[in-house]
């Protein structure tokens, strides 16, 4: 099954076309690299699928909602339902990560404590950081923030995640582990789009292509 579906789309930024005649599908499960230049349009891809640039022609849908005509009520709904991993963490400096994690579950509507304080463990021990729930931001390095990272995206059990440079501040080493996971959880069933312009993570862990070019998306 599908769960992203773009047929002839066009992405626009600021009125300038960025992306045009966008057929794209992702399948459950599936891995895939998008890459390509800076400004080639890798970003805006990402964002108009959690509908952070609107979609005004084609047909574009992600997990069976409708991006061109979502209405703005049903964007946190659709956001609930995908993991996004940022090049630069975004934690809440202010909070340690059970804080962090927490702050999401309740924005999300998770009501019952226990019941958030076992996802929190569970999404933790899932990317090798069961005890580090009581650190702060500053007390973690740039690998273990994006572990952190990873673990919120996959608060919510998503069907798809989305990650944007999610090696781009990190060490050659430390980067290797981040990919890896995110290959892992595909394996497990979600599935992942990761825009990286490291091609030699691309060749070392082998998986779908998918080109910025020339305001079009290529596939390898």
């Amino acid at each position: 099954m599908n769960v992203v579906e773009y047929k002839d789309v066009e992405i626009l930024r600021k009125e300038l076309v960025v992306l045009k005649h966008v057929d794209f599908r992702m399948a459950e499960g599936e891995f895939a690299y998008l890459i390509g230049k800076v400004g080639s349009g890798k970003s805006s891809l990402l964002k108009s699928m959690y509908a952070e640039i609107p979609v005004y022609t084609g047909e574009a849908r992600v997990m069976d909602m409708d991006l061109v005509d979502i209405r703005r009520k049903d964007v946190p709904m659709l956001r609930r339902r995908i993991g996004i991993v940022f090049q630069d963490f975004q934690l809440l400096t202010d909070r340690n990560v059970f804080q962090n994690l927490n702050f999401v579950l309740d924005a999300t509507g998770w009501k019952d404590k226990s019941e958030k304080e076992n996802r929190i463990e569970e999404v933790l021990s899932r990317v090798g950081m069961a005890n580090k729930s009581y650190k702060m931001p500053h007390e973690l390095s740039g690998g273990e923030q994006q572990r952190i990272v990873i673990a919120r995206a996959l608060l919510n059990r998503p069907r798809l995640i989305l990650a944007d440079e999610p090696t781009g501040n990190l060490d050659p080493q430390t980067g290797d582990s981040i990919v890896r996971y995110l290959h892992d959880i595909a394996g497990k069933g979600t599935a992942v789009i990761m825009a990286t312009h490291n091609l030699q993570l691309v060749e070392q862990y082998p998986a779908r292509v998918i080109r910025c070019e020339g305001k079009h998306l290529v596939s390898d």
